[in-house]
């Protein structure tokens, strides 16, 4: 009897933290291994990334991990599920290989693979077909069972038009659709926009009128990761007689590593360097981070890059994706750069600078690999919605059609779905900084309430041999009140932290713990009365 298993401990009714696991009887095989971005209801997190915790419990049975395209949102924690499992084999292209290599990854654990290459292991295979992105050997994966095939697409667009490492082989996914698809996982981001993404993401002519109309310096920020809009930028600037000059490490090496691997064609003499910086119509290529976005532009607005002097006559190019949660902070960036001088110019609205899968770019791909079975994936629960309304307009039964969230278990036996309502535990594990450790709700809640009623700080000290309060207490508030014009309110708190320190104090034994205890709970409740207010509540007594 074969048994199959489908989840996400990543990436179902979310944007982000792509991860999707395949159980074929005993053998686990792991699709992508993302992050999320965090938004500003998580203060002080970087990124978001799934629970490993199932797979470390499992982790002898793991065949390996297999990623799609080297941009972050599927393949940013594969550092991190390396640390915790450090034998996992991680199967990636070359271009996603540089991208692994540069975010950490332990050369070691990597196998380069090249597409349309089959991958043996035991009674299953894996075949990966080249599709087309907005990085290099961009693929998506078949795993070829006694049942039928699982293809999970990553994310793609249908382009007759694109070449060398970005082409896309409909043949063999034509080839694999006429060989008994059982489940077809695809990528869900724009299901809600019409048409075909292409020819909307050609922005190469947009580029070259922009540097046409705009003879002073320009200085375009981009996203590392896209190096197709690099490459159109670049395109665009060839002939003009002037030095495109790369700003930011991680940007300078993946340009050197796709000129030197012919990922990209510079002509001679177009790239620039530091001196070339200050001339008068030098383009600059700004790297953007979306961990921080806009930071870098930030910096050179407020007069902190050690090498860019922002000018009156300068035109910025926002060459990169609007996000809704970083919109404000992008609105705040345009005015004040307006404010200052500059010229802005933004993606227009009518075009894609992002290469995912519309509507007809979802029938066709539908229609080629003729699945029994259709799970949408990658994009928030609307997205995977309509993406599932696609597959029915198409004639895949309803019953057929699998929407499920994270954890979720989809299990097919001897190729038929299962009515099981299996579920395996899955959290959002949120990392600040370099941590790799999960920062946890806790702390987020303490973070919450600390930006929305502020702190105060209880200090006093106790004679540790004659039991008696000697100085204090002491009054200290961050984000609550301004002591300089609630002298009252100051008195009384001190009144009554005086009061429950010298009534827990006795001449042999000073119950500290009580006195905190005490502190939090009456103070909480009379500056709620006064204030209506619940700041955290920290009391530091110590004796001397």
């Amino acid at each position: 009897m074969s048994k199959i298993k489908i989840f996400g401990l990543g990436g179902l009714a979310e944007s982000g933290k792509n991860c999707y696991i395949v159980e074929v009887d005993d053998d686990i095989f792991i699709f992508d291994c993302g992050i999320k971005y965090a938004s500003g209801n998580v203060l002080g997190i970087d990124y978001i990334m799934p629970d490993f915790s199932y797979l470390e419990k499992n982790r002898k049975r793991i065949k390996g991990l297999f990623i799609t395209h080297g941009h972050k949102e599927n393949m940013g924690s594969v550092a991190d599920i390396v640390k915790i499992i450090p034998e996992l084999k991680v199967y990636a292209t070359k271009y996603t290989r540089f991208e692994l290599l540069e975010d950490g990854v332990n050369e070691k654990n990597i196998l380069e693979i090249k597409p349309h290459r089959k991958l043996n292991f035991n009674s299953v295979s894996i075949f990966p077909i080249s599709v087309t992105h907005s990085c290099p050997d961009a693929v998506m994966y078949v795993i070829n069972t006694k049942d039928g095939s699982i293809c999970y697409t990553g994310d793609f667009i249908i382009d007759a038009s694109m070449r060398g490492a970005y082409d896309m082989d409909l043949g063999k996914i034509a080839y694999v659709g006429k060989q008994n698809v059982l489940c077809l996982l695809c990528e869900s981001s724009f299901a809600e926009v019409n048409g075909h993404t292409s020819p909307f993401h050609r922005l190469e002519e947009f580029y070259r009128d922009t540097i046409n109309h705009n003879e002073k310096r320009i200085l375009f920020s981009v996203l590392a990761g896209h190096l197709y809009t690099i490459e159109e930028i670049i395109k665009a600037a060839s002939n003009k007689h002037r030095k495109v000059v790369v700003m930011g490490k991680s940007l300078q090496n993946a340009i050197n590593f796709a000129k030197n691997e012919g990922y990209l064609q510079i002509p001679p003499d177009l790239l620039g360097d530091l001196s070339n910086i200050n001339d008068p119509d030098a383009i600059l290529l700004i790297n953007d981070d979306r961990a921080y976005p806009y930071q870098n532009l930030i910096k050179i607005l407020n007069g902190y890059d050690k090498f860019v002097t922002l000018k009156e006559t300068d035109t910025i190019v926002f060459a990169e994706p609007r996000y809704d949660s970083t919109e404000k902070i992008l609105v705040k960036l345009q005015n004040e750069l307006a404010m200052f001088g500059c010229n802005i110019v933004t993606i227009p609205r009518d075009k894609k600078i992002l290469l995912h899968a519309a509507r007809e770019d979802l029938m066709l791909m539908i229609k080629l690999m003729q699945p029994k079975y259709y799970m949408p994936v990658k994009g928030e629960y609307r997205y995977m919605f309509n993406n599932a309304s696609i597959a029915s307009e198409l004639g895949i039964l309803n019953e057929n059609i699998i929407l499920k969230q994270n954890g979720e278990v989809v299990n097919f036996v001897d190729g038929v779905l299962q009515d099981k309502q299996e579920i395996i535990k899955v959290n959002d594990i949120l990392i600040d900084g370099k941590s790799n450790d999960d920062i946890g709700d806790l702390v987020i809640k303490d973070r919450e309430m600390l930006s929305e009623n502020g702190i105060v700080l209880i200090s006093a000290t106790v004679d540790k041999q004659h039991k008696v309060l000697i100085v204090g207490p002491e009054v200290t508030t961050r984000g609550f009140i301004y002591i300089k014009y609630s002298q009252d309110l100051i008195a009384e708190i001190k009144k009554i932290c005086e009061e429950i320190i010298n009534r827990n104090i006795n001449p042999k034994y000073v119950d500290y713990n009580q006195i905190k205890i005490e502190i939090r709970e009456e103070l909480s409740k009379y500056l709620y009365q006064e204030t209506e207010c619940k700041p955290m509540i920290i009391a530091v007594i110590q004796e001397v």
